[in-house]
């Protein structure tokens, strides 16, 4: 076998949107792009804000000297003290540049928080369902993954959560706004985490850190707004991304931060900034850190999936899906018309359509619609819709 079993595995695991990625190109350039209708990729369509490109050439043309260098493993200091500042505005917690790791992107900031935070047996429970990807971040450090059932509104179920953590759990993992669900969980179940949590350390003489994944904290609707965890819960830390707030996916740039109250945080710190140059991926850019420090208080025109979510919800609604309305994100996860949600995609890209089944976000017999691409396509998508519903 040409590369390792278990990696081979995880290729088998992870198929379903690369699948979907490789039949959609190859249905569009059978039948034309007009006429398939890709749902499958999380990927922003919207164009930066207008100021990342006025920073971008001004950092261009920038001369200064060592602007290109190394840089402390961390990130740059003021940087780190620009986005504390910002984060102690939205969260009404004291933060200093101390507390802050600036990242490649929020997936390389969860991998510094697992590496620091997890030995091989340790447990991190997850609500379902959840990104696909945390089962193998967890891997990466010889964790394991304990899975919990959100409530049929895909909101959090404090009781389970707390039931589920075990002597060897580390941590309770949360995405909020979630993907694949779109689901905001509330102030007063994150309350309610919180409370639990704080009992269940006070018990085992040792905190069961609350990590927040919060990439689409910004693409909210009808007034929604996503609740602090760090003001419920000093065990907290957050990891995040530029990507879906400034529309900048390819820029890998985003950070972690820490509660500054967090037990044990020099260790904690200087474990995650180990991390962020052991892991391979070594630091943040330099010139990306640099951009993004001007632009905290600047988002992308995410009015534009507003809009969007309005019109995949009319379409789904006219076929006659059954779907809870997404309040963040910009997936929507209807239920299955039958229970082997891989048949119902399967049929669905018989009519053209490209989705994601749930079984590939543990989440079985719903499948998920990335509604981040063009009003086109989901408005000519409706009667593709309509005919693989009439299937069944």
């Amino acid at each position: 076998m040409p590369v390792a079993n278990k990696i081979g595995q995880f290729i088998e695991r992870s198929s379903w949107i690369r699948a979907m990625f490789e039949a959609g190109a190859k249905l569009k350039a059978e039948k034309g792009a007009d006429n398939v209708y890709d749902f499958s990729l999380g990927n922003p369509n919207l164009e930066p804000p207008e100021a990342f490109y006025q920073v971008m050439a001004r950092l261009a043309g920038d001369r200064h000297p060592g602007l290109h260098a190394y840089m402390p493993n961390a990130g740059y200091p003021a940087v780190r003290a620009k986005v504390a500042k910002y984060l102690e505005g939205l969260h009404g917690v004291a933060f200093g540049e101390a507390e802050i790791i600036m990242t490649v992107g929020a997936a390389g900031a969860l991998n510094c928080v697992l590496k620091a935070l997890v030995d091989p047996g340790a447990d991190v429970v997850v609500p379902t369902p959840y990104f696909v990807e945390y089962d193998f971040y967890l891997d990466n450090h010889g964790g394991t993954v304990t899975r919990v059932p959100t409530r049929p509104d895909f909101t959090l179920d404090v009781p389970a959560i707390a039931a589920a953590v075990g002597d060897k759990t580390c941590a309770v993992l949360i995405n909020n706004p979630n993907n694949p669900t779109g689901a905001v969980y509330p102030e007063e179940q994150i309350k309610d985490l919180a409370s639990a949590l704080t009992d269940i350390g006070q018990r085992r003489g040792r905190p069961v850190y609350l990590i927040s994944d919060e990439p689409y904290r910004q693409v909210v609707y009808e007034g929604v707004a996503v609740p602090s965890i760090f003001k419920h819960y000093p065990q907290s830390i957050l990891v995040t991304s530029f990507s879906k707030n400034l529309s900048l996916p390819g820029e890998r740039i985003g950070y972690l931060a820490l509660h500054p109250e967090i037990s044990d945080k020099p260790q904690l710190l200087a474990g995650m900034t180990l991390a962020n140059r052991i892991l391979g991926f070594v630091n943040a850019p330099a010139v990306m850190q640099l951009a993004v420090a001007e632009l905290l208080d600047q988002v992308a025109d995410v009015s534009q999936y507003a809009r969007k979510r309005e019109l995949i919800c009319q379409v789904l609604d006219a076929a006659g899906y059954s779907f809870n309305k997404p309040m963040g994100a910009f997936y929507v996860f209807p239920q299955s018309p039958i229970p082997d949600d891989v048949a119902f995609v399967r049929a669905a890209q018989e009519e053209n359509l490209l989705l994601v089944p749930g079984s590939g976000f543990m989440g079985p017999g719903y499948f998920r619609i990335a509604f981040c691409c063009s009003d086109q396509t989901i408005e000519r998508s409706a009667p593709a819709f309509k005919r693989v519903r009439a299937r069944f």
